[in-house]
């Protein structure tokens, strides 16, 4: 071409937790049973959704206008239903005005920050999770800005990290959050937030936190909406029912802006979100409408108590299995659905291998193995794959210096959920002691 057509940063555009299911698909087609602990669908580790939430959403479909255009921001009385949601909370106070829908959180992460300009950052937490690390770093045409999260410290942030790459680079604007947190399961705890607030406040810049596992909390832990504690710091929460209903299918995903009138240029940014979206005509219409439906039905809180104790139990079988393998760094966790497990330095080497017994899978290992400069996890994750068929995501893709892999907490079946980690502890032994 007589111009380049792809910008610097798109080279930063890379998703791992669906890039070795390519692999993983290549694998199947041996005969290799597939474990898949890469990715966040419940609906594919045959979550059942109660009749209830079914009835509501087949309901609306018999009603015509549900297949119609809604309003470009998203249902003006679903809207309403969240600011209502929001205000309950002692903290930022919003209306519909502050609210925003899209075809799912990816969509409205990628439009937020297709329109920061370049030479303006967003530091996020470190693991980072690949559609906020890459939509930063693409429209930044750099890499990822990131603070570090402790695995010697219960995946806590390292806030001095944070706060010294604020002060030293003025190019940051805004920080992220994402509570609970994905990769690490981490659920952030109010001091932590009021810290990363008060940085905020001191330098001028606005907030971001994605809490799309909002409402996914056990063992005793208790989520912290931003409202909560933002007081007067602009900032942005990203929500969606992906996860928590949960309706990945629905690509229904939310902004609520706080604090609009507080900075000029904190108001810019908004108003600019609500006239992107109006280009788009409009969002998914049905699931908005069965949202309030949903959310405002007095079996939800109940539903999601028992789904989350569930989800407690599968943590704690986890953490049975694999808390005391010497190789490891193992932190429980208490939000979302995964667990990051990271090698304890020095452990994993260049030479390490497992055995193969399927040929066919032992010649796609040598396939892969001869990409280039293969971080050291990836390599374990590939050996994983190919004897034990289990399918992980290398910590070494979520942006991150620290060497592990993340898995999954949503297997329901208890038999299936302690095979698969009794593959990865017997893996993980065999392939640090060869």
């Amino acid at each position: 071409m007589r111009q380049a057509l792809i910008r610097p940063g798109a080279s930063e555009l890379s998703y791992e937790i669906r890039e070795i299911v390519k692999k993983a698909d290549r694998l199947s087609e041996t005969g290799q049973h597939i474990y898949w602990e890469n990715i966040g669908d419940p609906i594919q580790k045959n979550a059942s959704i109660p009749d209830w939430i079914k009835q509501i959403i087949s309901d609306l479909a018999q009603e015509d206008k549900s297949y119609g255009y809604s309003h470009s921001m998203g249902v003006k009385s679903t809207r309403n239903f969240l600011a209502d949601k929001n205000n309950q909370l002692a903290g930022a106070q919003i209306d519909s005005n502050d609210i925003i829908f899209f075809n799912g959180l990816g969509d409205g992460i990628s439009t937020l920050y297709q329109f920061i300009i370049p030479t303006s950052r967003i530091i996020g937490p470190s693991p980072a999770y690949s559609t906020h690390s890459s939509g930063e770093a693409a429209h930044a045409n750099a890499a990822p800005l990131t603070y570090k999260l402790d695995p010697a410290n219960n995946w806590l942030p390292d806030i001095e990290d944070l706060r010294n790459q604020v002060r030293y680079n003025p190019g940051i604007v805004g920080i992220l959050i994402i509570n609970p947190d994905n990769p690490t399961g981490m659920v952030y705890p109010r001091p932590v937030l009021e810290e990363i607030v008060g940085i905020a406040k001191e330098y001028g810049l606005f907030l971001i936190c994605d809490e799309i596992y909002g409402a996914i909390t056990y063992n005793g832990a208790e989520h912290i909406a931003l409202a909560e504690v933002i007081k007067d710091v602009p900032g942005i929460a990203l929500k969606g029912m992906s996860k928590d209903v949960p309706w990945p299918g629905s690509r229904c995903g939310w902004m609520e802006f706080y604090n609009k009138d507080k900075d000029a240029e904190f108001l810019r940014l908004c108003e600019t979100l609500a006239s992107a979206k109006m280009l788009e005509v409009c969002s998914t219409t049905l699931p908005q409408m069965a949202l309030p439906k949903i959310y405002g039905n007095p079996k939800f809180e109940g539903y999601r108590k028992q789904t989350n104790e569930e989800i407690g139990k599968r943590a704690d079988t986890i953490n049975e299995i694999l808390n005391d393998n010497p190789y490891l760094y193992f932190n429980p966790t208490y939000g979302a659905f995964y667990n990051t497990i990271i090698f304890k330095p020095g452990v994993l080497k260049p030479h390490q291998k497992l055995k193969v017994s399927n040929q066919e899978g032992a010649s796609l290992l040598a396939e892969w193995l001869k990409e280039d400069d293969i971080p050291l996890d990836k390599r374990f994750v590939y050996y994983l794959l190919a004897a034990k068929g289990v399918c992980v995501v290398p910590i070494s893709s979520f942006c991150s210096e620290l060497l592990g892999f993340r898995v999954t907490l949503l297997e329901e079946n208890e038999d299936r959920l302690t095979e698969i980690f009794t593959h990865i502890r017997e893996a993980v032994v065999e392939y640090c002691e060869s």
